[in-house]
C-alpha cells in the first residue's frame, strides 16, 4: 500500500507546515514577546511585541500603543519584524505550491509527474526558509533579552524584561515548519500516478501472466 502511505505522509507534512505557518502568523503580531513585572508596582504588567507595547492594569485592563518611530526601534526588533514577515510570506507560498504536487491531486501523468515532484521540492525549500526565518528572530530577541536581564551595570531595583509566551510559540512554530518540510521531502520521491501497480498483489499478477501465456499457446495451435 505504497500509494496510501505516500498520501498520508504528504498530507500530514502539509498539515504540520500549515500549523507552523498559523503559529508564526499569530506570534508575529501578538504583543507577548517580552514581559515586565515591577515589584514596586505589582498591579501593572508590561508586555512588548514587535509592533506594540502594552500595559495591563487591574482598573483599566489592557491598553496597547504602537511604536511611534521606525527609526527609533532597537536593531533586534527591526530585524525581527523583517524576518518574521519573510517567514509568513514564504510559509504561505510553500503551502500554495505544495498542494498541486500532492499525491492524489490530478495534475496528469507522464512528464507532469516530474513537475509534481519539483513542486514538492520547491515547497520544501520555501518551508525551510520559513522555519529558519522564524527561529532566527525569536532566538535573537531571546539572546538580547537575556543579556539585558543579566546586565550588571543596571541597579537591582530596575525591573528587567523577561521572556513572554510568544517567544516559546515562535520556537514551536519554527520546529513545526522544519519537521513538516523534512517529512515532505522524504515523501517527494514516492511514485505518482503510475504507482497503482503497487496496490496489486503479486499472486494476481502471476496468474494474469500465466493466463496470457495459455492464450498465446492456444492461438498458435
Amino acid at each position: 500500500m505504497v500509494l496510501l502511505t505516500a498520501k498520508i505522509m504528504e498530507r500530514t507534512a502539509l498539515f504540520v507546515i500549515f500549523g507552523g505557518l498559523v503559529t508564526t502568523l499569530v506570534t508575529t503580531f501578538i504583543p507577548l514577546w517580552k514581559t515586565l513585572n515591577s515589584e514596586l508596582n505589582e498591579v501593572e504588567n508590561w508586555y512588548s511585541g514587535l509592533w506594540h507595547i502594552c500595559i495591563f492594569a487591574e482598573e483599566v485592563g489592557m491598553q496597547c500603543k504602537a511604536f511611534e518611530s521606525l527609526m527609533a526601534l532597537p536593531v533586534d526588533l527591526l530585524a525581527s519584524r523583517v524576518l518574521m514577515l519573510v517567514s509568513v510570506g514564504t510559509g504561505a507560498l510553500a503551502v500554495v505550491v505544495a498542494f498541486p504536487g500532492l499525491e492524489g491531486v490530478e495534475l496528469g501523468c507522464g512528464r507532469q509527474q516530474g513537475l509534481k515532484r519539483g513542486l514538492l521540492i520547491v515547497s520544501g525549500l520555501l518551508s525551510w526558509v520559513s522555519g529558519l526565518t522564524t527561529l532566527a528572530p525569536v532566538s535573537l530577541v531571546a539572546y538580547v533579552t537575556m543579556v539585558e536581564f543579566w546586565d550588571e551595570n543596571l541597579p537591582d531595583v530596575v525591573p528587567r524584561w523577561e521572556y513572554g509566551e510568544a517567544m516559546f510559540s515562535g520556537w514551536f512554530a519554527g520546529l513545526f515548519l522544519v519537521i513538516g518540510v523534512s517529512h515532505l521531502l522524504i515523501t517527494s520521491d514516492s511514485g505518482h500516478c503510475n504507482s497503482s501497480a503497487y496496490l496489486v498483489p503479486a499472486q494476481y499478477v502471476l496468474s494474469l501472466d500465466m493466463h496470457q501465456a495459455g492464450l498465446v499457446v492456444s492461438v498458435a495451435l
